[in-house]
């Protein structure tokens, strides 16, 4: 996929489709989260009312969680990433015991995602498909039998409250940091964020550029 220079100072971090699969996996998400909330909490249900409703929306905003994913992993930039994530380096040994004591400032260099992300996303991942296969069988109560559909809910229902605790830390931690909403946002980085944030990609990102550039007078001849 094409894209234009990006400005002066910034170096690209994020395509259009990594974009859109994290805004709508994330709008999935949020609403399957709040939905649930107003489900299980008394005085939610009591405000928002529409019980009915609510359950279809919690249900179906579930089932599509991963359709996201799925529609992106066509793109290139998109696998590129996942293979960044599932990948764990020498770099990230030891990395998310150094940032919660001291900072993820201080718990050494990172590729372009740190090893807390790489966790983080493989977490949601897994859940998210626990999730999904315990609530289809909540929502086809009649195919399985009553202590599968007890222990589905059992899983359901906890699994749920440590997603939700955990995207409220990720939203939170989101909020401290502009500039990677901005990255998300625009898909664009200042380039001393990310060497600050991100030096080893940073480090791959500079090499790859002048590799580039070596080879534009080869192809100019």
């Amino acid at each position: 996929m094409h894209r234009p220079p990006p400005e002066p100072g910034e170096r690209y971090r994020f395509t259009v489709v990594e974009r859109w699969v994290h805004r709508t996996t994330s709008t999935l998400m949020m609403t399957a989260i709040v939905t649930a909330a107003c489900l299980y909490l008394p005085f939610l249900a009591e405000i928002v009312g529409r019980r009915r409703l609510l359950v279809v929306i919690h249900e179906w905003s579930g089932i599509l969680l991963p359709a996201p994913l799925l529609a992106g992993i066509f793109f290139r930039s998109l696998r590129a990433d996942l293979t960044r994530l599932n990948r764990f380096g020498p770099q990230d040994s030891g990395w998310a015991w150094r940032a919660v004591r001291h900072g993820t400032r201080a718990a050494g260099p990172a590729g372009k995602f740190n090893a807390g992300q790489k966790l983080f996303s493989a977490f949601i991942a897994g859940a998210v498909l626990v999730m999904v296969g315990t609530g289809l069988i909540m929502w086809f109560p009649h195919l399985s039998a009553l202590t599968v559909r007890t222990g589905a809910s059992f899983v359901h229902d906890w699994l749920a409250l440590v997603v939700g605790i955990l995207v409220i830390g990720h939203i939170r931690m989101a909020l401290k940091d502009p500039e990677a909403r901005h990255g998300m946002r625009t898909g664009r980085v200042s380039r001393a964020w990310a060497k600050r944030e991100h030096a080893l990609w940073t480090e791959d990102e500079e090499q790859g550029e002048k590799h580039g550039r070596e080879q534009e007078p080869s192809a100019g001849r």
